[in-house]
């Protein structure tokens, strides 16, 4: 199950220098418009996404986390999951 905190930050350039540190790589911002869906599938590295503006649904398994700005996604590598933009929004992207 992925791991959601809620940590309060939304400004780009603090979550980028923390998941720099971190160790992330390939960290990029990325935008959705309201109602965007990304199907079924998985990732070969664990993860992070890091909203900054909106609201995000990730359904894996049996649950359904909705994300707001400022909480932070961990999800490990090979994790079957679909995602839906419940509103516009922008969040930072990593893998590790």
């Amino acid at each position: 199950m992925a791991k959601v905190i809620d940590t309060g930050i939304t400004d780009e350039q603090e979550i980028i220098d923390i998941l720099t540190k971190e160790g992330y790589f390939n960290i990029f911002k990325w935008c959705d418009e309201k109602d965007k869906i990304y199907p079924l599938h998985k990732h070969q590295y664990n993860e992070v996404r890091w909203i900054i503006s909106g609201k995000l649904q990730i359904d894996e398994g049996d649950s359904s986390i909705l994300l707001k700005a400022g909480d932070r996604m961990e999800s490990k590598a090979n994790t079957p999951h679909s995602a839906y933009a419940r509103t516009d929004v922008c969040y930072i992207c990593g893998s590790k």
